[in-house]
């Protein structure tokens, strides 16, 4: 492949000033502060980056506190995973499966009160570092929860705390007041060309 004269030289300059560019943004960035991150999106991965975060923030020597407001009805990787920090992380799963598994309002709505029950005592908890809400977004979705006061509860929380939710359809109110919002889109997925849900890459 023949080389285009002077290519390596301009990448040189357009990294160059990139470089500047990202020290300048860098440098202004000086806010540190308990961060409100939210998942959203029909695609895969929601989740995933979330006990990304959690396995991370482990890294780091914070404590970290889970809670999973719809999955439940068998267990994960990430869950038995995490269960080998007992130490280190609190891990609640207090859903019990999907909600067209389920088909009980009633009793999907006393679960995430009682789960909302054990996200406040964790997120009022100082010593931890990262809150992880997952799926908290489909509760909400659901009006299984009061929206008000979970915006309320997450914004009571200890100044450097981290709290991440996931979830499809996350509210606009909860979108405004996230630091940083990620939408998953979908391009391809495996379940649509009729191939099961496999462990460890769906659960």
């Amino acid at each position: 492949m023949s080389e285009i004269p002077g290519r390596d030289e301009r990448h040189r300059l357009r990294m160059q000033r990139k470089k500047a560019l990202m020290d300048e943004k860098i440098a202004q960035a000086q806010d540190e502060h308990g961060l409100l991150l939210v998942l959203t999106g029909n695609g895969k991965g929601k989740s995933s980056s979330a006990f990304g975060m959690a396995a991370r923030a482990l890294g780091h020597g914070m404590q970290v506190g889970i809670v999973q407001f719809i999955k439940g009805a068998r267990s994960t990787g990430e869950e038995t995973f995490f269960r080998r920090f007992p130490d280190e992380v609190r891990y609640h799963v207090m859903g019990s499966g999907f909600t067209w598994e389920t088909q009980d309002r009633q009793d999907d709505i006393a679960k995430a009160h009682a789960a909302w029950d054990v996200a406040v005592e964790l997120m009022s908890d100082p010593d931890v570092g990262l809150v992880v809400l997952d799926e908290l977004n489909i509760a909400l979705k659901y009006r299984y929860l009061d929206l008000e006061q979970v915006l309320r509860d997450i914004a009571s929380r200890p100044m450097h705390q981290h709290v991440v939710v996931t979830g499809r359809g996350a509210p606009d109110e909860l979108i405004d007041a996230a630091d940083t919002v990620t939408e998953m889109g979908v391009v391809k997925h495996a379940f649509k060309s009729g191939i099961k849900a496999q462990q460890g890459v769906e659960f």
